[in-house]
């Protein structure tokens, strides 16, 4: 009986070591599995810290150019502005005229003013005779006078201003009840 029992254990030994070898090459796959997850998920951390940075970039680099933007475009309108800058300066500085050379000064900036103004796309509203609309006009006074239209404009106060379809103001009128 005695050699059985030394038979049985060289064989109970190599089972002991094939499932040692076989725990120990799970254990080394579960740990290279794990390794494999650990370098994904830094990969996917890496990706999307990438990607805030660059939307943060994104978003400064859009904040500056739309500032820019904004101080070209001001800078655009002043510049068209500056020549009649220049002929009010000349007119006041201009005090021994006569007044109709005044009056032919003043005509004359105006009516370099109202080019400026539409080269720059606006446009003058508010004449009287014109169909009152709420939308582009400012009623600050009615009349009731006979043979006028109804809702019609019969003053205009102050034009009104356009530059393509947004009202920079309404014009300011009085009215026919």
């Amino acid at each position: 009986m005695a050699k059985k029992e030394t038979a049985k254990k060289p064989a109970e030994e190599t089972k002991e070591t094939s499932a040692q070898a076989v725990e120990a090459e799970e254990a080394s796959a579960a740990d290279e599995r794990t390794a494999e997850l650990e370098k994904a998920l830094q990969e996917a951390n890496d990706k999307h810290l990438r990607t805030l940075a660059e939307y943060d970039n994104f978003r400064k680099r859009s904040a500056r150019e739309k500032e820019q933007a904004y101080t070209d475009s001001k800078a655009s309108v002043l510049t068209e502005l500056l020549p009649v800058l220049d002929n009010f300066e000349r007119a006041a500085g201009n005090k021994d005229a006569a007044l109709e050379d005044y009056q032919k000064g003043v005509d004359m900036i105006f009516n370099q003013f109202t080019e400026i103004f539409k080269k720059l796309g606006v446009e003058a509203f508010g004449e009287a005779g014109d169909s009152f609309d709420p939308n582009i006009h400012s009623a600050v006074m009615h009349t009731e006078e006979e043979g006028a239209p109804e809702n019609s404009v019969t003053d205009v106060f102050s034009k009104g201003y356009r530059l393509g379809e947004r009202i920079l103001r309404p014009a300011v009128v009085k009215v026919v009840n």
